[in-house]
């Protein structure tokens, strides 16, 4: 097997410095129009490659970006990395992914291998069960900013993208009170998760602002699995008046929630009517798709918390950012109805 090419092999044939060829290489100004033509015109004969990790070691910077997601297999955040994949190849950055399967504990594992590969900054959207911020915080002795998109902490002093649940719950509830249904269920996410008391503010008040009683009986949560999605359908169906319409959390709980009612004959979308929220290119192919569901907008998200570590990024190596400085991306929702009805 050949040997790669190496500087030094550059600078004994063309009997100059390495130090010549170095800065040849990377254009630097000090070099000659004629001898940074002949480095690069022979380091491309060889097919010599610059050591990246010498350089990036050189740099203090890997150009490398972490990201952590719940789950790889949603939709929702194949289309946010897809999005932060994007940006990050515009910035010429590769990205380091990662799962928290949903876990406070695998995620925290997660943000530590980041932390060991030192990645420049991560990009994280937090698990169902996180509810602190140590492993998070604990980045900053590192010089690793963080970026937070879709679940994002409810603390102010971090840099965040998500969308306007809160006024896309009201829109969503409008929607069904214009189309003529007043009693209206509700089966959120976990306690946890900024996003959900996001949608049940926006539930409370968009119910409460077309003058009807606000009944927390039609209101139920789920931990996001099958089994706890069921229950919550199973308290709803048992109510003594069956709810007209059901707003579930997303499109992973309105599949689950919808298989259930089928299950027990329920004729979805006539007896009761489903909506929801992420808009989910998959559940046009499902049995019963959502009448409406609110767009969140995830590759977009994904774009924008890219861009957002960029400009820390960048900010960061010309010291124009103050310790208390902020961005946080507030992306409007928009309601994708499927049907009139």
């Amino acid at each position: 097997m050949d040997k790669l090419p190496t500087i030094k092999e550059i600078a004994v044939r063309l009997n100059v410095s390495v130090s010549t060829v170095s800065r040849a290489l990377s254009n630097h100004p000090r070099i000659g129009l004629g001898t940074k033509q002949r480095v690069q015109q022979l380091a491309k004969e060889l097919g010599y490659e610059p050591n990246t990790q010498a350089i990036f070691f050189k740099q203090k910077k890997t150009h490398v970006i972490g990201v952590i997601i719940p789950y790889i297999r949603e939709d929702f955040f194949s289309q946010a990395i897809s999005g932060i994949e994007s940006a990050a190849i515009e910035h010429e950055y590769t990205i380091l992914f990662g799962q928290s399967y949903d876990e406070l504990e695998r995620e925290i594992k997660a943000v530590s291998a980041m932390k060991k590969q030192r990645v420049d900054g991560l990009i994280i959207s937090l698990s169902k069960e996180t509810n602190k911020y140590n492993h998070l915080e604990a980045l900053k002795k590192y010089d690793i900013p963080v970026v937070y998109f879709d679940r994002v902490p409810t603390m102010t002093d971090s840099h965040k993208v998500f969308c306007n649940l809160y006024k896309g719950t009201i829109e969503l509830v409008g929607w069904l009170f214009n189309n003529g249904y007043r009693n209206i269920a509700f089966i959120n996410g976990p306690d946890k998760l900024r996003a959900s008391k996001e949608r049940l503010k926006g539930y409370i008040d968009g119910v409460s602002k077309h003058q009807l009683k606000v009944d927390m009986q039609l209101v139920e949560t789920t931990d996001l699995s099958k089994e706890g999605t069921e229950m919550a359908m199973k308290k709803l169906l048992g109510l003594k008046k069956l709810p007209q319409a059901i707003i579930t959390f997303n499109d992973y709980v309105h599949m689950d929630a919808t298989q259930y009612a089928a299950r027990n004959n329920i004729a979805v979308n006539k007896h009761i009517i489903f909506v929801s929220f992420a808009n989910l290119p998959i559940t046009s192919y499902t049995a019963f798709p959502p009448l409406a569901s609110i767009e969140q907008h995830p590759y977009r998200q994904g774009e924008k918390a890219m861009d957002i570590l960029m400009t820390i990024l960048k900010n960061k190596e010309t010291q124009e950012v103050l310790p208390n400085t902020y961005y946080t991306e507030e992306l409007a929702p928009s309601l994708v109805a499927y049907k009139q009805l």
